[in-house]
């Protein structure tokens, strides 16, 4: 009787978590640093920010309140969402043996080959959370509200913190200062300078902006562009404008750009949650076939925490 090899494996629960985190937690604003990670909400967290307005005071001898404090609230709640998804060993199978044997180039080697089909599952399932992220509207399956969607339906957005866009300027070389800096201008005094600010762009406004600051072109940098180098001036290296660090988040809208505190915007799933299920399931034994169903369950949402402290670029809230 030949050999067969079942690989039908099941994690729940915290055993779950590591490979929740993998397909959670991977896309590049995460990844990256951009934006504040809250692992292990059960139901939903309430957010609380203070604001207060002039707090100095002319002495006196007695105790007078010297400020009026503001609490605002904000709920992340992550909702739920699953994969269900079969794949053919077959499929996979060839690549599988070449990692094993050492003939890839993937930096680690999974260990078995439903790892390999997990990893696989968990890449596609962090590119789909990059997306929600920033432009993700929670009436589409598989999606929750992204940044856009939440800051659009929010009245406490200020009007005089939300600048147009100007059709694709943000996103051509020729136009793209002038319209960050619509974008700079709009920001509240009270933020420009803080450590934990950023730009938050698109590939495109990003793409612009790098081949802007090489020259050859209307920005006015002249023929060189910075450090006369040209376009090949950038390395990948990290970016600014105006004093303003930039961070180029892969799910943002092309023709999209937020100023805000990373401290001011959350990412919420539950990594430690019970209902954290992954499993992969050989249908070898059930019926015959060469097909695995993948399985994965999870929670994540966004939120941030005062929308006075955010400042948009194409982004129009609709009450005002």
């Amino acid at each position: 009787m030949a050999t067969t090899t079942s690989i039908t494996t099941t994690y729940s629960g915290q055993s779950a978590g590591k490979y929740v985190s993998a397909a959670l937690l991977s896309g590049s604003t995460i990844a990256n640093g951009g934006i504040e990670v809250k692992p292990n909400i059960k139901f939903k967290e309430v957010i609380k920010r203070i604001a207060t307005d002039a707090i100095v005071k002319n002495a006196t001898c007695d105790f007078d309140a010297t400020s009026t404090i503001t609490l605002t609230e904000k709920i992340l709640q992550p909702e739920e969402f699953q994969v269900n998804l079969q794949l053919c060993k077959k499929d996979f199978r060839s690549d599988w043996e070449a990692v094993q044997m050492g003939y890839s180039t993937f930096d680690s080697l999974p260990p078995s080959f439903a790892d390999f089909l997990l990893a696989h599952v968990a890449a596609k399932v962090a590119e789909k959370i990059e997306q929600n992220i920033w432009k993700g509207v929670t009436a589409n399956a598989g999606e929750f509200d992204g940044f856009t969607a939440l800051l659009t339906a929010d009245a406490g957005l200020p009007s005089a913190q939300e600048v147009a866009a100007t059709s694709t300027n943000i996103t051509a070389a020729s136009t793209v200062i002038a319209e960050l800096g619509k974008l700079v201008d709009a920001i509240p005094a009270a933020l420009y300078g803080k450590e934990d600010l950023y730009l938050y762009i698109s590939q495109a406004t990003a793409r612009a902006y790098v081949r802007a600051l090489g020259g050859f072109g209307a920005s006015g940098l002249g023929a060189n562009g910075t450090n006369t180098m040209g376009t090949q001036w950038f390395n990948n290296g990290s970016l600014s404008f105006d004093g303003i660090k930039i961070f180029v988040a892969n799910g943002l809208a092309n023709t999209v750009a937020i100023a805000a505190q990373k401290s001011n915007l959350y990412f919420g799933t539950g990594l430690l949650n019970d209902q954290n299920e992954v499993q992969v399931i050989d249908l070898q034994d059930i019926d015959g076939s060469q097909n695995v169903r993948v399985v994965m369950r999870f929670t994540a949402a966004v939120q941030y925490g005062l929308a006075a402290d955010i400042t948009t670029y194409g982004i129009t809230n609709a009450a005002n």
